[in-house]
């Protein structure tokens, strides 16, 4: 063999080796496989009458966990009343492809509104439960979310959203003086302060309860959370930011224990 030839092929599977060393495998090669895993387990929240146009009012995402009949969302995705007069109910719509769905009545069967969680009760045979993970998450950890950001406008199709965890952030911060405070972050902070995940991925009303999972193990690290946050965080702010914040899966688990 040619000495330049052999040199050449030599500098390639050094630079080769040392680009593996370098930049490792991503958790990323794990995500085609992870969302058809989780797919199935997402589901809309919303509201069912059928004397409006439409009569499916979606409010967010939810999740199916446990034995295969409890769906996790945020609390405020839950209406706090239905309109009685027109039979309005709570339900859970499961997607089937092509933007179809089917529907499942759904009662509110636990909630922490301090944290923005609600756990509700659906009827009919059990779902594809999602795992709940229990491993501390890490600043710069690789993530993705699964909801519908858009709702149910172009049909119900899960869409999933890439990001890292930016920062373990508290969900309240004190003003730089009395002034700056307002009512609710009084109470915020009488209630008492905790972390939530800031990421760097864009999320949008209709993500709102969605689970935040690990990539390479597909398990529930966090719950998306586009309001609750979003008003005690940046409440400065005239505009929205691009940012999303992720309620810890800790106290979830902790409301599935009560």
């Amino acid at each position: 063999m040619p000495y330049d030839r052999l040199r050449r092929e030599f500098a390639s599977k050094t630079l080769t080796i040392a680009l593996a060393f370098a930049f490792p495998a991503s958790a990323w090669s794990a995500l085609p496989e992870m969302i058809q895993r989780v797919k199935p387990s997402i589901v809309a929240v919303g509201t069912f009458d059928r004397t409006r146009s439409p009569a499916f009012g979606m409010r967010g995402t939810g999740f199916v966990l446990g034995e295969g009949n409890l769906v996790a969302t945020n609390a405020h995705v839950v209406p706090e009343s239905l309109s009685a007069s027109g039979g309005e109910t709570l339900v859970v719509r499961i997607p089937t492809g092509n933007g179809e769905s089917r529907q499942r009545a759904a009662k509110l069967f636990s909630v922490d509104r301090s944290r923005d969680l609600a756990l509700l009760k659906i009827e009919g045979s059990p779902l594809p439960p999602i795992s709940l993970g229990r491993e501390a998450v890490r600043e710069g950890q690789e993530v993705a979310f699964i909801g519908f950001p858009i709702g149910a406008v172009l049909g119900l199709t899960p869409v999933t959203h890439r990001a890292i965890v930016s920062a373990i952030t508290p969900i309240a911060l004190p003003g730089a003086n009395a002034r700056q405070l307002t009512e609710k972050e009084i109470r915020r902070l009488k209630s008492g302060s905790f972390n939530v995940y800031q990421l760097d991925g864009t999320a949008y009303p209709g993500n709102s309860g969605g689970p935040l999972l690990n990539v390479e193990s597909g398990e529930v690290v966090g719950i998306i959370n586009m309001v609750f946050v979003k008003e005690t965080k940046e409440s400065v702010l005239s505009h929205p930011s691009g940012i999303s914040y992720a309620i810890p899966v800790v106290y979830l688990q902790e409301l599935l224990q009560q």
